[in-house]
């Protein structure tokens, strides 16, 4: 016996009993009472009409027993280390003081600036001598290509 849900209610539909509207859509409804049929048609919220399965699953009416809460598991906290520095060397930044990073800072800065004082006089160093003061000469031009047009 297959028992259907009333489209406006939700109450049960037994079979031979009740009415099958089907709209321009093709899509079926199906009401257990001609006052369910009407307040459909009559396009009433079924939410707002309190005798109705909706209205009161939405107002958790008539639950008579008392579903217990799932308790939600706590998130522990875990610290980890991340690839360029271990657990102990992330802790001993923490624990710094703030002078004791801008001096280091500071160190740092001055070590970048003098290795790239080192790299520039190195540059400098091997200069070298204008090869010919003899006018330039393209490739093209040495082979004789559109031979002095």
């Amino acid at each position: 016996m297959k028992v259907e849900i009333d489209s406006f209610s939700g109450f049960r539909i037994y079979p031979s009993k009740g009415k099958l509207f089907v709209r321009g859509d093709s899509k079926v409804f199906r009401f257990a009472s001609s006052k369910n049929a009407s307040l459909f048609l009559q396009r009433k919220n079924p939410r707002k009409i309190a005798w109705t399965q909706v209205y009161r699953r939405m107002h958790k009416k008539g639950i008579t027993e008392e579903v217990a809460k799932k308790r939600s598991r706590r998130t522990v906290k875990h610290q980890r280390g991340i690839v360029g520095a271990d657990l102990n060397a992330i802790a001993a930044k923490r624990n710094q003081t703030a002078a004791i990073r801008s001096q280091q800072r500071l160190a740092a800065i001055s070590k970048a600036k003098t290795e790239k004082k080192e790299k520039e006089t190195k540059k400098a160093k091997p200069a070298r001598a204008p090869a010919s003061t003899a006018p330039r000469v393209s490739k093209q031009q040495m082979k004789g290509g559109k031979g002095g047009r």
